[in-house]
């Protein structure tokens, strides 16, 4: 028996293929014989239950009953060959189909009260296996909600340039970002952020290390001895059992660094259980706008927390379930595509309330209706 749920769709959300009636066709007009919502569409389904290539996504179309290549818009005796769905997919704007999936992603989750603020991870992920003999792995910036594991934004970090410069544009694809926290890695612990952050109004954390060794300083000599635990909490899990603590300090002076409010110190602790006496202390700093009457400490150790969600919820599900490490897919916009529908996959999985990703590949694999009704198709 399978433990997946049954995918549960809010009524006002309409089909995925309606979410990408208007993105951009990369092909010329005369000749086309399958619309591009309904190859992408396609894709995702193929995604949706596996498969990990163009030529498995092909396999996919050409088995699929009659009934529900029908249901896809594909005529049943004129499927989507292989090459043609390899040529589009390599031609495609993955950022545009991001944010294309990424809205009808949100018109799925349904809205419900919370005292929390919204919390978004950003983070990057090298694409190895697009990596080459000439060239480097491509490189994907993403922004992803910390709740849903939806991936909201991406955009391609080029040999040209780095995380750093693609930051604001990734945020640019988000409209709203009022009293949103963004979250980051220490990398993204950058003064042009904070000004980029503070003229959309949105708030942040972040974490920093010795890329900014003055204010890494400046930090670890705060009183922390005389502060005590604002959160402690404990997990058990992967064959291991950690300790974390947070102490919070409101800054006053001493720290060099625009709209800092708080600092904090986030302690883990950790010990393998078959090795009770073994333990491993690691010891973080962060910083953020957020003052004491906006936040309270278990949010602000909370969305700390999240932000490996993109890490948890996205990048180690592509990794592990999907083996895209192992991709050898490298022609034109390809790997960023194909990582983009890994996301749609995923996103919607997650959104239907799905916590197995790969449990419900394999779900979704044994019955080609499953992954319609999945996408809003009926």
């Amino acid at each position: 028996m399978s433990s997946t749920p049954d995918v549960t769709v809010p009524e006002a959300a309409a089909g995925l293929p309606a979410a990408l009636a208007d993105l951009p066709d990369p092909r010329a007009r005369r000749g086309v014989r399958h619309r591009l919502a309904v190859v992408v569409t396609a894709a995702v389904c193929a995604v949706a239950a596996g498969y990990r290539s163009y030529t498995a996504i092909a396999e996919w179309v050409a088995d699929v009953p009659a009934a529900t290549a029908l249901a896809l818009g594909i005529a049943p005796d004129r499927r989507p060959s292989e090459a043609m769905i390899r040529r589009l997919l390599q031609a495609l704007d993955p950022d545009l189909l991001t944010a294309a999936v990424s809205g009808w992603l949100a018109s799925r989750t349904t809205a419900t009260p919370s005292a929390d603020r919204r919390a978004i991870a950003v983070d990057g992920k090298a694409l190895r296996g697009s990596r080459t003999t000439s060239t480097a792995a491509r490189h994907v910036l993403a922004a992803c909600d910390q709740s849903t594991g939806v991936v909201l934004a991406s955009t391609d970090v080029d040999g040209k340039t780095n995380e750093i410069t693609r930051f604001a544009p990734l945020l640019d694809q988000i409209g709203d970002l009022r009293d949103t926290v963004i979250t980051v890695d220490a990398l993204h612990c950058q003064r042009d952020h904070v000004a980029y952050l503070a003229e959309r109004d949105a708030h942040w954390i972040l974490t920093v290390k010795g890329n900014q060794p003055s204010l890494h300083a400046q930090l670890a000599s705060l009183p922390w001895r005389a502060v005590p635990d604002a959160t402690r909490d404990t997990d058990r899990g992967h064959g291991r059992r950690e300790i974390r603590t947070c102490k919070i300090l409101t800054i006053s002076t001493g720290i060099e660094f625009p709209h800092a409010a708080q600092a904090l110190q986030i302690r883990r602790r950790r010990r393998r259980l078959d090795q009770p006496k073994r333990f491993t202390t690691e010891t973080v700093y962060a910083i953020t706008d957020l003052r004491v009457h906006q936040a309270s400490p278990a949010q602000l150790a909370g969305w700390i927390r999240g932000h490996w969600s993109i890490e948890n919820k996205v990048h180690w599900v592509r990794d592990v379930t999907y083996d895209e490490d192992r991709s050898q897919i490298r022609t034109g916009s390809g790997p960023q595509v194909m990582a983009a529908l890994r996301n749609a996959a995923i996103g919607a999985l997650r959104t239907a309330g799905i916590t197995n990703i790969a449990a419900a590949n394999r779900h979704h694999a044994r019955d080609s209706t499953r992954p319609l009704a999945l996408l809003g198709i009926t």
